[in-house]
């Protein structure tokens, strides 16, 4: 029968007593294991490259031309080295950030994770693990293993992150825009706060039934919520209301939306605002503000007596 040999962990003092003098020194001559480890084409520039007061264990370049930081631990990973790596990277302009560890701990495999779903398209950081085996008296042999890196996924997250900050900007200006107009034309909403989610909503003086403004993309509406918390509630709310419904649609001015959403626990009456645009169409958004607050004001009007019999 073939004999099969074990791997044998070699201890990595063992090979490289000095981090800085051993190890770095033979990576330097070996970035063929990284390579191989990331997929990434490296030419070294310097070791010990000066960044201010501090000193980048390796500096090197891709096959583009663009600069690679490498950093090194011989032992556990720490917030240290982390904020070393952000700031080599950050005055050299790197696109690539690499850092080896012994131990990576989980909390800064998570952090890599998210550098990765957050740093622009074009930049990349790894986080490598090295090990050392031999196979009974053989030469030892170093091993390099991706614990985090980039991918399709990664930026993918971080592409709807970007969007999703984005919009919350656009949201926040949006309603600080709008609850300004408000004042003096109506005490609804008057005590409301700007918020980064697409509605803002006051009150209806009844509990779980409130007046919200909702803003889109392309467009916006005005609405009665009715959310009680208790399904067979909300739908007796609604069907009450609707009971009303000629007469409530002629104080408004023109035909609701009468949403009883059956499947869903909640219900809505609304008014949709397609004709001035939405949160995109910024250069749109005083006529759109104006439009809300004119459907508002007259949603309003129109369900409050009613909404008193409830």
């Amino acid at each position: 029968m073939q004999t099969i040999s074990r791997f044998t962990p070699v201890p990595l003092r063992e090979l490289w007593p000095h981090e800085a003098n051993d190890f770095t020194t033979w990576l330097a001559e070996n970035l063929d294991y990284l390579e191989e480890a990331i997929g990434l084409g490296l030419s070294l520039i310097e070791r010990e490259a000066p960044t201010g007061d501090f000193y980048v264990d390796l500096l090197a370049e891709d096959e583009e031309g663009n600069l690679v930081i490498i950093e090194n631990q011989l032992e556990r990973t720490n917030h240290d080295h982390l904020g070393k790596l952000l700031t080599y990277m950050a005055n050299h302009e790197a696109k690539t950030a690499i850092w080896i560890s012994s131990q990576p701990r989980p909390e800064h495999e998570k952090a890599v994770h998210w550098l990765n779903e957050t740093l622009p398209a074009d930049t990349a950081f790894y986080l490598l693990q090295v090990e050392a085996y031999r196979i009974e008296e053989s030469p030892p042999a170093a091993k390099f293993s991706v614990v985090a890196g980039p991918s399709a996924e990664s930026r993918q997250v971080g592409r709807k992150r970007k969007e999703l900050a984005e919009r919350h900007i656009l949201r926040l200006a949006f309603w600080e825009s709008l609850l300004e107009k408000i004042k003096g034309r109506t005490h609804l909403h008057a005590n409301i706060s700007p918020s980064k989610e697409s509605w803002i909503s006051t009150g209806a003086g009844k509990s779980g039934v409130t007046f919200n403004y909702v803003i889109l993309m392309s467009n916006a509406r005005v609405e009665l919520y009715i959310d009680t918390q208790e399904y067979d509630t909300n739908k007796r709310y609604f069907d009450a209301l609707y009971a009303h419904k000629e007469q409530i649609e002629t104080a408004f001015g023109a035909p609701l939306d009468w949403l009883r959403l059956d499947t869903k626990r909640a219900s809505r009456i609304a008014y949709l605002i397609t004709e001035k645009g939405g949160l995109k169409e910024q250069e749109h958004w005083p006529e759109l503000q104006d439009a809300m607050i004119d459907a508002m004001t007259r949603l309003y009007r129109a369900l409050a007596p009613h909404i008193k019999k409830l």
